[in-house]
């Protein structure tokens, strides 16, 4: 299974992104979780140690990786670098283990337009990404900011879905039509939802209206639960300080019901 998470700052996609991982590693599945939000926090919701996140420096700013690679410092823009570069050994010369059978790799992100981002640590991300979605053997899931335009034309093919993550609010429900057009832009046709930090049946109404509208199937409901900011104030990942909570159990159904609707779209 390779799925990609996004949605709007601080609506629950790392949540919902780590949990998920977990979960699959449960089943005895490797997992390789991909952190390429730019304020980085998928290490905290898989359960890695505070001591080590600290140390992790996404690839996309480590200056010596992205000049080897490349053939150019990472912070020039033009000139010429390579914009293929040798990828296939990041996952397992920088992943950080994580508990069950997932391993963590913080990705970093750039600012990439439509046209694509002229610089080596954008080329780096691309081609990783690329390979990960593409080459690469594991299941993983990676953890998106809002703006998915680092996945890229092409770069998605092999992909089985995209995740947007939306709570209620109108911030979050404008944030889901932008994702989902990008997604169109880029080849994306499969894009599911995920109701988070739902408090009541108004709630629930007002997002599955919108997704209704714009034609992304609801695949759970995620109920607003103390248990998983009680979890964040503890540095704990949710899975482990609350494993049996409302939330957690509504991310777990998450997995069969995936499986399901992409056994369904295959040919």
């Amino acid at each position: 299974m390779k799925i990609a998470v996004a949605g709007k700052g601080g609506v629950g996609k790392t949540l919902v992104a780590g949990t998920l991982a977990r979960f699959l590693g449960k089943e005895g599945i490797q997992v390789l979780a991909v952190d390429a939000d730019p304020n980085p926090t998928l290490a905290s919701a898989l359960g890695v140690s505070p001591d080590v996140a600290e140390q992790i420096i996404p690839l996309t700013e480590n200056d010596e990786l992205v000049e080897e690679r490349t053939g150019m410092d990472r912070k020039t823009y033009g000139g010429m670098f390579k914009l293929n570069p040798h990828v296939s050994d990041l996952a397992e010369k920088f992943g950080v283990p994580a508990p069950d059978n997932v391993t963590l790799l913080v990705a970093g992100t750039v600012t990439i337009g439509g046209a694509g981002c002229m610089c080596p640590a954008g080329a780096l991300l691309k081609a990783l990404i690329r390979h990960l979605i593409v080459g690469s053997d594991e299941a993983f899931v990676m953890d998106l900011e809002a703006g998915i335009e680092n996945l890229g034309r092409g770069t998605s093919r092999g992909m089985d879905a995209l995740i947007t993550v939306v709570e209620p609010g109108q911030t979050s429900i404008s944030t889901v039509a932008r994702i989902k057009k990008l997604a169109q832009d880029i080849s994306v046709d499969t894009v599911f939802g995920v109701a988070n930090k739902v408090m009541d049946e108004m709630d629930e109404k007002a997002i599955r209206s919108t997704l209704d509208e714009l034609q992304i199937p609801l695949l759970t409901v995620i109920p607003f639960d103390k248990a998983i900011r009680l979890a964040n104030l503890k540095g704990k990942a949710p899975i482990d300080f609350a494993h049996d909570s409302p939330a957690i159990r509504a991310i777990r159904a998450l997995i069969p019901e995936l499986r399901a609707r992409l056994n369904n779209a295959d040919p």
